[in-house]
């Protein structure tokens, strides 16, 4: 069975990129996150939405489906993406110097 959500691997995937990591846009590089390479953004990004779910939400049911929702998403495929964004903007500023 195909889960894939508007070219993600599922819904999950594509739902944490659009509210939590396309939602920080130029935050992104003052974490530091564009240095890393693309296993160690996976985990960085990672800890950050489950930091984010552990600070907003209380001990509990609800916690425990937001850690399942975020267990079903593919953090390598977020990662991969933000590189490439990366990647993208620093060929861009280099041209515009």
């Amino acid at each position: 069975m195909d889960n894939r959500y508007n070219g993600w691997t599922n819904y999950a995937t594509w739902r944490v990129n659009l509210e939590i990591f396309d939602a920080l846009g130029d935050d992104l590089k003052y974490m530091g996150w564009h240095k890393l390479d693309k296993y160690d953004l996976a985990d960085a990004i990672k800890e950050y939405a489950n930091e984010l779910i552990e600070q907003d939400t209380k001990e509990g049911l609800a916690l425990d489906y937001a850690r399942a929702f975020l267990s079903d998403v593919n953090w390598h495929e977020i990662a991969k993406h933000l590189k490439e964004n990366y990647v993208d903007e620093d060929e861009t500023e280099d041209e515009d110097a």
